[in-house]
């Protein structure tokens, strides 16, 4: 366990060093193991958080994001938070005003995160395979820029279904009724 733990943060240095050094505009702390954002990585990365756009903390152990990622990465255009344990998103997900496209699939939201709609850039929002059943689907259909919303494999209502094909212009992508997603071994 020890030498495991060792091993995921010897890897997460190593990855913000990369993007330190190379000045990339990408941070990929995808399978880490993370449960949180590691509050050093702040610091280290200070001089350059301006210049990442795109952040991958995929398939990790995360519960919640702070405010403080988020603006400490403000100029972020796509964030994948896929395969964590997240339910809700700071209300400052709001000041991301260069988001393009979010991926939270394989999560825990049970309900649609709102803040989302008041990102005018958005243009995809993956929520695939959560526990989501109502959408507030009169505020997607006013987002100018959205293309897509994935939100397979959920428990989406009835009035969801009915409701949303006649006033949205963007791909809805969901399940047939009654699928329902296979459990992870």
């Amino acid at each position: 366990m020890q030498k495991r733990m060792g091993e995921a943060v010897a890897r997460v240095a190593r990855k913000v060093n990369e993007t330190v050094e190379n000045k990339t505009d990408s941070l990929d702390l995808a399978d880490c193991k993370l449960m949180t954002f590691p509050v050093g990585i702040y610091k280290v990365m200070r001089n350059v958080a301006e210049e990442i756009h795109l952040i991958t903390l995929a398939n990790n152990e995360l519960k919640s994001l702070t405010g403080k990622f988020i603006i400490t990465f403000n100029q972020l255009q796509e964030l994948n938070l896929e395969g964590n344990y997240l339910h809700r998103l700071p209300e400052e997900i709001k000041t991301l005003l260069h988001l393009k496209a979010i991926n939270l699939s394989k999560n825990k939201f049970r309900h649609f995160p709102e803040q989302l709609t008041a990102l005018k850039t958005l243009e995809t929002i993956n929520l695939e395979e959560n526990e989501i059943s109502d959408v507030p689907v009169e505020k997607l259909a006013s987002m100018e820029s959205l293309r897509s919303v994935n939100l397979k494999l959920n428990p989406l209502n009835e009035e969801v279904r009915a409701i949303a094909r006649p006033l949205i212009k963007f791909d809805l992508l969901v399940s047939p009724e009654g699928a329902q997603a296979v459990p992870q071994v």
